[in-house]
């Protein structure tokens, strides 16, 4: 097995868009790209590339994976010489041991550690260590029901409290070391990591305690410290509050600078507020906001850092289309302090008054630009044909216009032919060579097409929408794994992607589709990625994973009429029965 460590390098480091436009010429549309597809022959582009996803789909002939499989395909190579023809494009060295067995047991036991390393916080506390802290947090305002639901504890400012108490639990110095929640010190002893903190567990999708933050309750060290990557753990890839947040049915979030900031929303009723971890928004960050809502409202600190963070942030959501609205907070530097000061209402006033992602910028051009006189009119004007000539939407741009041109009193025409100019020279670098090298659907890839099944069962529609639900809402595979197992799948491609699926989640591991596909047949592959595509904008609730499970159990236990006719009166009447209560 190829480690997912590397799996994870070439994830990043060879971008689906960027590998298949040198194949096929994509249009953006939205959110997605689009194209004729290299697979069969075609004169409505049916192919799509999700950049969010890292994936692909073709509508006319079902083929549809990662950017692994599609090289597979396109190029005619089995899987490991499409990850060294990928590995050799980005520049990485293939690994020498595939074995990940190691690696996966360390990421178990972290997260045990991590868990129990929570609880031992949240117990300090509550305790008189944790008085200081504690009175800290009550002049925050929070509430005990809070700091309960966020796990808030306190690392004693002790040199290894959390150290004995970890080893006592019967964990390694490694496997503290390796969760960096202690250190080793230059005389071979080992110190926590976190000393006199007020501590905010980080949690994943899934529930896992991966990492924290610490604030510090005095004057040593800086005021604020964050678990640093470990093999459970990268901030740049994860959003604090999104565990809670993702369940949102607005389709919206707020991103959050800081830990308290989200905390203080989620009191006051805001429970789709999230947070970066000490880092300005990356683009994995965003990918994974783009998973879970289609509009984002920026609530950064007020300050300089805040600003340049709330222009990078805009930036990366333009790239995935998800419009983008602006906090203007007047006489408050975050939503903390807004929420403390002027209450609820006033809060929930400001988001649905927020600024438009262009109304910033154009705000802010205008702070840099003198507009009452000649010259600095002029440089706007230069710098606001750039910005809007970035607007794929006329009527948008037409709006910004129009309004411009009415306070600078000047003809809009001008600035019109202006901005199409620039659109013009930029289409004009961005136009893609026509697709080449376009190869027949190979032959083992036959079994990605959909195979004819009765739609009317119940059991396999359940199967589809099961499979669909775990990859989009990782947190429930621990309850349907309670009820059912791969042998329950009727469908031998379900089982196999279930299967699949249920090993990742249960190790700790990702699951995205770049991850399985080494496990999975491209058919599988293909079917999976089919079904993502075809149920991209299907939300479920979280009691839909026990009925889909139900439903998928049924299936399998229903007999054939052969079968009953073969039974005994006694075996036929338990059959009934359990079916009976099944059903109810």
């Amino acid at each position: 097995m190829i480690p997912d460590s590397f799996i994870e390098e070439l994830k990043y480091a060879a971008d689906i868009e960027q590998i298949i436009s040198s194949y096929v010429s994509l249009k953006r549309k939205g959110r997605h790209l689009s194209g004729l597809c290299p697979f069969h022959s075609e004169k409505t582009a049916s192919f799509t590339v999700y950049p969010d996803s890292q994936s692909y789909y073709c509508f006319g002939c079902g083929n549809g994976g990662d950017v692994i499989t599609f090289i597979r395909n396109i190029e005619n190579l089995d899987y490991i010489e499409a990850l060294k023809f990928l590995a050799g494009k980005a520049g990485l060295k293939m690994p020498e041991d595939a074995k990940n067995d190691k690696a996966a047991r360390l990421k178990m036991r972290i997260l045990e550690l991590n868990r129990e390393t929570a609880r031992f916080y949240h117990a300090c506390l509550n305790s008189g260590a944790g008085k200081d802290a504690f009175s800290y947090l009550m002049g925050r305002g929070l509430k005990m029901k809070t700091i309960r639901t966020f796990g808030l504890g306190f690392s004693p400012d002790s040199w290894d409290s959390l150290f004995l108490h970890l080893r006592e639990k019967g964990y390694s110095p490694f496997e503290m070391e390796a969760a960096c929640v202690v250190r080793k010190g230059k005389g071979g002893g080992y110190y926590d990591q976190f000393r006199g903190r007020v501590m905010f567990p980080i949690i994943d999708l899934r529930g896992n305690v991966i990492g924290f933050g610490g604030r510090s309750m005095g004057e040593k060290g800086p005021k604020y410290l964050n678990s640093p990557d470990t093999p459970v753990f990268k901030k740049s890839r994860n959003l604090f509050a999104l565990s809670f947040a993702k369940s949102t049915k607005t389709g919206l979030l707020i991103l959050g600078e800081g830990y308290m900031d989200v905390i203080s929303m989620h009191q006051a009723g805001f429970t789709n507020a999230v947070a970066t971890l000490g880092t300005s928004l990356t683009e994995e960050q965003s990918r994974l906001v783009s998973q879970y809502a289609k509009r984002v409202v920026i609530a950064y600190d007020s300050d300089g850092a805040g600003q340049a963070a709330t222009k990078r942030a805009i930036n990366l959501f333009s790239k995935l289309d998800v419009a983008v609205g602006v906090l203007e907070m007047k006489d408050a530097k975050d939503p903390d302090e807004f929420i403390q000061k002027f209450g609820r209402e006033r809060f929930e006033m400001l988001l649905q008054s927020g600024k438009s992602a262009m109304d910033f910028e154009i705000t802010k051009l205008k702070k840099i630009h003198d507009i009452t006189v000649s010259e600095g009119a002029v440089a706007f004007l230069n710098d606001f044909c750039k910005l809007i000539a970035g607007v794929e939407n006329e009527i948008e741009r037409g709006v910004y216009i129009t309004g411009t041109a009415r306070e600078l009193d000047i003809d809009k025409k001008s600035i019109i032919s202006t901005v199409e100019a620039l659109r013009k020279k930029k289409n004009a670098g961005l136009r893609k060579k026509g697709a080449h090298n376009l190869h027949v659907y190979a032959q083992d890839n036959a079994g990605s097409r959909v195979k004819p099944r009765d739609k009317q069962l119940e059991g396999l529609v359940a199967e589809d929408r099961l499979l669909v639900m775990l990859m989009k809402n990782p947190d429930t595979f621990d309850r349907v794994g309670k009820i059912i197992s791969p042998d329950d799948f009727v469908d031998e491609d379900n089982r196999g992607i279930y299967t699949a699926i249920s090993e990742k989640m249960r190790f700790g591991q990702p699951f995205e589709i770049i991850y399985l596909s080494q496990a999975l047949t491209n058919g599988q592959v293909a079917k999976l990625t089919g079904l993502l595509a075809k149920n991209r904008d299907l939300h479920f609730e979280p009691k839909q994973a026990e009925e889909f499970a139900q439903a998928v159990k049924r299936q399998r236990d229903k007999k054939s009429q052969e079968e009953l006719k073969n039974m005994t009166t006694e075996e036929l009447a338990k059959y009934l029965l359990d079916n009976k209560k099944q059903q109810k």
